[in-house]
């Protein structure tokens, strides 16, 4: 059963990563867009951002259950250090992309500026999800 949840985690981690680099080019259409496409670029905006949402969901799951069963403990530096990223990580991303998708409807919204926000707050949260990616790939001792 270990195993099962493993490749859950793993499959569930991958699916919470991997959309943002195509979102990166996304962006870069939104960029330049016409009104009539718009809509619909930023209508697969939210739906990836669904699916790296509820892929969260399942990864923070999976990881819970592998600590659980795992010789891990909750107090293990790489665990805490990936626990502060990742709330730190739910607030940002709450404020990073819904705010700004919803601006493009108004019509007077600048998207080349808003379409720039998007792309530093996608780099960031890549950084972010990197970083927690690191922590449990290399579980580092970072102190006893």
């Amino acid at each position: 059963m270990y195993t099962v949840i493993l490749y859950a985690h793993i499959l569930s981690a991958a699916l919470s990563i991997g959309p943002f680099f195509v979102l990166v080019l996304l962006v870069k259409r939104i960029r330049e867009a016409d009104t009539q496409y718009l809509s619909g670029l930023i209508a697969t905006f939210r739906s990836a951002i669904r699916l790296v949402m509820h892929a969260g969901h399942v990864l923070v799951a999976t990881g819970v259950l592998l600590i659980w069963q795992g010789p891990w403990s909750w107090h293990s530096p790489w665990i805490l250090m990936t626990l502060a990223v990742m709330f730190s990580s739910v607030f940002f991303l709450a404020r990073a992309f819904s705010p700004v998708l919803k601006k493009f409807a108004e019509p007077e919204a600048d998207h080349p500026a808003l379409a720039e926000t998007l792309q530093r707050s996608l780099w960031i949260y890549i950084l972010l999800l990197l970083l927690m990616l690191w922590f449990m790939v290399d579980k580092p001792t970072l102190w006893q």
